[in-house]
């Protein structure tokens, strides 16, 4: 008996999959289920090609409960802009978690990977960020300093935002795009001490392989999300900040340890803590989160593939029933 696989494009995709509070509820349910500790998720594949200036990294989970689990695979070629073309792409295969046949193939280019991520840090941010955020500020210029601060606009509706990236023209240009999108007061600064200074949230989204935000900087009622680092090499927070905020979160240690900004703490020797708390145990009510409004907290997101299969298995029962994609009998 023949299977049916569901194809979709990324401009299917973009225009029935949104950020928005399912697609948030949605990846704070896989993080809330990753701590739960009956997730499979194996270590990320990933592999640096340095020769091409690429990474390619392959996630995965199966989450108990759900019908299904993906398998993410997600190249990223950075001087592919000089050829005219996107230096992100790649695709989400959802497989049956009964049957393990497949079941759709999402052709995203990354899109669904951006959702989610951004999606990860709505659930840092209202997990962790104090209950009044009149200012927040991103750093970094790129797709996820945009998609992040319409994430965190979504649980913290603040009145003032803060851009700030090395090229200035990029930040002023971000600032604009952001100012339409969520209709409130966005200015590009020029001094990312000072916008740390004015903010309470502030979300890092940058390939820094130096700390772009500095311990010294730190102050009482500030929330940082840093879900930049991704690769060993990469680091976008002073590691003694890690060590001196009240409350440091992982969305996975093991993974942290690796790649994220846990990793370099670790290096640095300033962690001589215990295993850290996971975003998923905060948002379960495991583990206390911000204790007061003074409370200085980071959450490092490196990207888990419990929040892939979670996008990729509630995009294809949004699109089982409709007349999206392409079917072909497998």
């Amino acid at each position: 008996m023949a299977s049916e696989i569901l194809i979709v494009t990324e401009a299917e995709l973009r225009q029935t999959v949104h950020l928005d509070e399912t697609a948030i509820a949605v990846v704070e349910e896989a993080f809330v289920a990753l701590a739960g500790g009956n997730v499979v998720m194996p270590p990320i594949l990933s592999m640096e090609l340095a020769e091409a200036n690429g990474e390619v990294d392959v996630k995965t989970a199966y989450i108990p409960g759900f019908e299904g689990f993906a398998i993410k695979v997600s190249p990223g070629f950075f001087d592919n802009p000089k050829l005219g073309l996107a230096s992100l792409n790649g695709l989400m295969i959802l497989f049956s978690a009964k049957t393990g046949l497949v079941q759709a193939l999402f052709l995203d280019n990354g899109y669904l990977t951006d959702i989610r991520t951004a999606a990860a840090g709505a659930v840092a941010a209202r997990h962790l960020a104090p209950e009044r955020v009149e200012t927040a500020g991103v750093m970094g210029t790129g797709v996820q300093a945009r998609l992040q601060m319409q994430a965190a606009h979504l649980v913290r509706p603040f009145e003032r935002l803060l851009v700030w990236g090395r090229d200035q023209a990029k930040a002023e240009h971000c600032a604009k795009e952001l100012a339409e999108l969520l209709g409130i007061d966005v200015r590009a600064e020029t001094n990312p001490e000072k916008l740390v200074a004015r903010s309470q949230l502030v979300v890092t989204t940058t390939p820094a392989r130096e700390p772009v935000l500095k311990s010294q900087w730190l102050h009482p009622g500030l929330h940082v999300t840093a879900m930049g680092s991704d690769q060993a090499g990469k680091n976008e927070i002073d590691p003694k900040a890690i060590f001196e905020a009240d409350l440091y979160v992982a969305d996975r240690v093991s993974q942290t340890e690796l790649l994220g900004e846990l990793r370099s703490a670790i290096e640095a020797g300033f962690w001589k803590k215990d295993t850290p708390p996971e975003l998923g145990a905060i948002a379960s009510g495991a583990v206390a989160g911000r204790r007061s409004e003074d409370d200085i907290t980071i959450c490092d997101l490196t990207g888990t593939g419990a929040q892939d299969t979670a996008i990729a298995t509630h995009v294809y029962f949004l699109l089982k029933d409709s007349d999206a994609g392409t079917r072909i009998e497998a």
